[in-house]
């Protein structure tokens, strides 16, 4: 898809791009740049969030930028313009509008498209704060001292320093004479899903700025009785006042928008659970000798400055009893009623990120040494978790391993990742009673889940796999017979 489109020789476009598989929106995370700013050819400009990762764009051309469409926090379809730069500063053909934009202009409008050539250079989505990039002058009048002080309520807010407190003054409508009630685009977002007026919403920002809380309080049946409860709110962001103002009902409850990677877990999960019929099988097992050769490993040489943990002995425990039930890796195709067998293991690992629940997977898992298969279990976890996970890395799987012991958990009945078989869970390691020649003693115990899709995978052979698994974990040394 081309991503990018010329206005006139000096203006040119770039669109947002299909970064994922066919992927048909992304959310705009951060802007890294704003209008004046300097760009060079494959410079990152934005981070955007699809339904699988954060992604970094790079802009494709050098020049300066002239327009961002979209402010931050926007859901925007692929194909739509993001970004407008400037290739040719300084030429003589900038649009005559922008030195013409009237001075009382709000500083946004709800839909991107509708914003003035000439509007301020503090612009949604961004801190007041001087940033140290160099910026070029813009052309055009200063903007009036109330526009500018309207800019700088939205930016305080939005970028979480609050705005200063207003001084008391009778309520006013949110609509300001003749105009639209100033609010920024997340919250006229926030007040369409809730199904609010903004005329009729009474707002407390900083020169007549309506807020989050303001729809929110508009929303509560209590707050019509009790106005005083919300004539001064605090930002989500902001630091906290001396004294608390009072909470409305309605902060009681939260409702967080449904999107990027929590969207896409969602209607991956109920895709999965109601698709492919569950079954899950589990098994306790003495990993006694196993954390003994984890603990010989750490200090082996030929495992230096990778991370030896369970997981890696585990991880290589399935690979091996994949390796002696070849059939448990595969999939269903219910467009032509076949069973797909892979000849390779992509092993996905489920990783707990900021944003939701990812599983990223190691490519070829199978071909991999111990110490390759290290390597790539820590590469894997530290690109999860700072949020840098492509889509390609998490495409692709064949079986997955969630490793709910590291939260105390003893076990779980994982849900299948969609296009799977099976998906291991691994419960924590814990010192527990247990019978070990004929003696109890304290063993290293842990429990096993395996949850395998039943269209393909019959009882025997989920259950040949899994005693595969504990069967090397008691006794490590099978990871070399069997292999």
């Amino acid at each position: 898809m081309t991503t990018m489109t010329e206005t006139s020789a000096r203006f040119r476009e770039f669109k947002m791009p299909d970064v994922g598989e066919g992927l048909t929106e992304a959310e705009i995370l951060k802007w890294f740049v704003q209008p004046g700013d300097t760009v060079t050819d494959g410079q990152v400009v934005c981070e955007v969030e699809t339904a699988k990762a954060a992604v970094e764009l790079p802009i494709p051309f050098d020049g300066v930028v002239h327009e961002l469409r979209f402010p931050e926090g926007t859901t925007v379809d692929v194909g739509q313009v993001i970004i407008a730069i400037d290739v040719a500063p300084g030429g003589a053909d900038a649009p005559a509008q922008a030195a013409a934009a009237p001075a009382q202009e709000p500083v946004e409008t709800p839909e991107a498209e509708a914003e003035p050539k000439g509007r301020t250079p503090v612009l949604v989505g961004y801190g007041v704060a001087e940033s140290s990039t160099k910026r070029r002058p813009r052309k055009g009048a200063a903007p009036a001292p109330e526009a500018a002080a309207v800019a700088a309520a939205v930016q305080a807010e939005l970028n979480g320093h609050g705005a200063p407190a207003p001084a008391a003054v009778p309520p006013q409508s949110g609509a300001p004479a003749g105009g639209r009630p100033l609010a920024k685009p997340p919250v006229r977002k926030l007040a369409k899903d809730l199904g609010i007026d903004l005329a009729t919403v009474v707002p407390t920002g900083k020169d007549g700025i309506i807020t989050r809380e303001d729809v929110h309080a508009a929303a509560a049946p209590a707050a019509a009785e009790a106005p005083a409860a919300v004539a001064s709110p605090v930002a989500p962001e902001a630091p906290a006042a001396a004294v608390p103002a009072a909470v409305p009902d309605s902060a009681r409850e939260t409702r967080i928008p449904v999107k990027g990677v929590r969207k896409a877990i969602a209607q991956a999960m109920v895709g999965s659970a109601f698709t492919a019929p569950h079954v899950t099988e589990f098994v306790t097992v003495d990993a006694t000798r196993t954390m003994k050769l984890v603990a010989e490993l750490k200090e082996d040489k030929d495992m230096a400055g990778v991370r030896v943990n369970p997981l890696l002995i585990i991880a290589k425990a399935l690979l091996v009893a994949i390796k002696r039930n070849p059939e448990v890796n595969a999939a269903w195709d219910e467009a032509n009623q076949e069973i797909v067998q892979k000849h390779y293991v992509n092993l996905g690992i489920a990783a707990a990120t900021p944003r939701g629940l990812i599983v990223p997977n190691i490519k070829d898992a199978h071909d991999k040494t111990l110490p390759q298969l290290a390597e790539a279990l820590g590469e894997l976890v530290t690109t999860a978790r700072d949020g840098k996970t492509s889509p390609a890395a998490m495409a692709g799987g064949t079986v997955t391993i969630t490793n709910v012991g590291v939260f105390g958990v003893d076990t779980g009945t994982p849900i299948l990742n969609p296009g799977e078989s099976a998906i291991l869970a691994v419960g924590a390691i814990k010192l527990q009673p247990w019978v070990h020649k004929g003696k109890v003693k304290p063993r290293q115990v842990t429990t096993l889940a395996l949850s395998f899709d039943h269209r393909l995978v019959d009882g025997e052979l989920g259950s040949k796999v899994l005693a595969d698994v504990a069967a090397i974990l008691e006794q490590p040394k099978r990871l070399i017979t069997w292999a």
